[in-house]
């Protein structure tokens, strides 16, 4: 069974370590980061490799957030993937920072990277890994994603990506329903 799974953010370097591109951030601290060879293909970067005899494709849009099914479209149908093999990791508002859950299907809950896959999909109806960014106490949702981390966000960052690399790792290997019934809600750091 081949997988593509997607990691929403912005290309550009004042969006690099925002909150919006933790989804990318995650593959970085893959304990196999080192050995994959991105490209670009897809209006994205893109890479692959091989757990067992499975395929897996990693692609991270180049579109900005609000285009990202762009980018994702063409790679699935290129690797004839079916939405149910798609797993797309994205920044949650919804769950509190250092937080991640499994998620089949379901509402777009307002992420315009979300909505850009589901309209070009046709559907709403593929695995999301949801990373929690939380909310801001006070300010702009907007101004809060494209921000850096500070204060304890900031020390926790880095074991945060670490522990959901894990649980993408789960996932890659065990499948879905092992990696949603580990990680339901789970508080990492």
């Amino acid at each position: 069974m081949d997988l593509l799974i997607v990691g929403l953010g912005n290309y550009g370097k004042k969006y690099e370590y925002t909150r919006h591109n933790i989804g990318w951030d995650i593959f970085e601290e893959l304990s196999f980061s080192g050995n994959l060879t991105w490209q670009s293909k897809f209006k994205a970067e893109f890479a692959q490799t091989t757990v067992g005899n499975s395929k897996i494709y990693f692609l991270k849009p180049q579109t900005y957030m609000n285009l990202s099914g762009e980018s994702v479209v063409p790679c699935m149908q290129f690797f004839k993937i079916p939405v149910e093999n798609i797993l797309v990791c994205h920044d949650e508002l919804d769950l509190p920072f250092g937080t991640i859950m499994f998620k089949n299907g379901g509402g777009l809950a307002g992420h315009n990277g979300l909505k850009s896959i589901a309209g070009l999909l046709g559907t709403t109806e593929f695995k999301r890994l949801r990373i929690g960014i939380g909310r801001p106490q006070h300010g702009d949702v907007s101004n809060w994603v494209l921000s850096g981390y500070t204060g304890e966000d900031k020390d926790f960052f880095r074991p945060f990506l670490q522990e959901t690399a894990k649980a993408l790792e789960l996932y890659m290997k065990d499948g879905f329903q092992k990696a949603a019934t580990q990680y339901s809600k789970k508080k990492l750091v």
